[in-house]
């Protein structure tokens, strides 16, 4: 019979040890997720690209600038096709600015193209601050990623689809999708999936990557996140199926707010383009 003294004993043994994994290990316990994006009326030419998905990768006081440079490393051995930088490419501190800088120069880059959108945290404390997502924007243009905000590129016959940040207040979902043709290939990136459910999406049909969630950041097993920063709260990662033929894939980032993760990997995406 085991006594109560060795009882706790390996019980805070347990904990500590739990602790120290969900510190220490799965906040930088990077997956690799490999997975296909059939687009309707792809080009041919773009068919077995790979669109790499980076998301809330946060550089700024709480995620570690090596793990972030050795994510960038990781990324560009893959050699993508195609990068989506999703949003949260930093969080708030009095010099975000030249850390940003000195993180963002040895960014991945695509072959055929770079582009990205901001979340929330680029709006600096309480994403109240147009000015600083214009810097950081700025920032990111420097390194060769075009922003979009509420705005429309295309790559190689692929039409992409930018949304600026909900909770920053410069969404503009009719903006973002006027210049979209409905006729041909197309992608939109949003940072926070709650957008999926405003009106406004009648005319688009395919695929919108997203982050923002985290994925949670620590999920319980058998039972759902308990924190989640949208109002939806099916929306945490991976796959859904939307109303009007649209599909949303929600990224669990990169980086974190806390540093904390528990069955909650960091993730980075790479799409395989496909014919639909």
């Amino acid at each position: 019979m085991i006594s109560r003294r060795k009882f706790f004993r390996l019980t805070f043994g347990a904990a500590a040890s739990a602790g120290l994994y969900t510190w220490q290990v799965e906040p930088h316990w990077l997956q690799i997720v490999e997975r296909a994006l059939p687009i309707v009326n792809l080009p041919d030419g773009l068919v077995g690209k790979t669109l790499v998905q980076l998301s809330d990768l946060h550089v700024g006081p709480r995620v570690a600038d090596d793990y972030v440079l050795q994510t960038f490393a990781r990324v560009r051995a893959l050699a993508p096709d195609v990068v989506a930088y999703t949003g949260d490419f930093t969080s708030w501190e009095p010099e975000i600015y030249a850390h940003a800088e000195r993180i963002y120069r040895d960014l991945p880059r695509g072959r055929l193209a770079t582009v990205g959108i901001l979340g929330n945290h680029d709006y600096g404390p309480n994403w109240s601050h147009p000015e600083v997502a214009e810097r950081i924007a700025a920032v990111m243009r420097s390194f060769g990623v075009e922003i979009l905000r509420n705005e429309v590129t295309e790559v190689a016959g692929l039409q992409i689809a930018g949304l600026d940040d909900l909770w920053g207040q410069r969404f503009d979902l009719a903006r973002g999708l006027a210049a979209l043709d409905s006729t041909r290939a197309s992608l939109v990136l949003s940072h926070n999936p709650d957008t999926v459910d405003l009106a406004g999406w009648e005319n688009y049909q395919g695929w919108i990557l997203a982050g923002h969630t985290h994925g949670g950041q620590c999920k319980p097993p058998f039972l759902p996140p308990p924190l989640l920063p949208v109002k939806n709260r099916r929306y945490t990662r991976g796959e859904f199926a939307l109303a009007g033929e649209r599909k949303l894939y929600i990224s669990r980032g990169v980086g974190h707010l806390l540093e904390v993760r528990f069955n909650v990997r960091p993730e980075v995406t790479v799409f395989t383009l496909a014919a639909a």
